[in-house]
């Protein structure tokens, strides 16, 4: 059976990737067809 940190953990990585589908929704709706664009530009920097 897993260890209670690792549950702890795996239930961390569930809760980043919902915040992170919430940040892309709002990106998407404020930058619209430019989002990727964006995103790509931000990481190069």
């Amino acid at each position: 059976m897993e260890s209670h940190d690792a549950l702890e953990l795996a239930k961390k990585i569930i809760e980043l990737d919902l915040l992170r589908d919430r940040i892309w929704e709002n990106l998407a709706e404020m930058a619209g067809d430019n989002a990727y664009e964006l995103i790509r530009r931000v990481q190069n920097s």
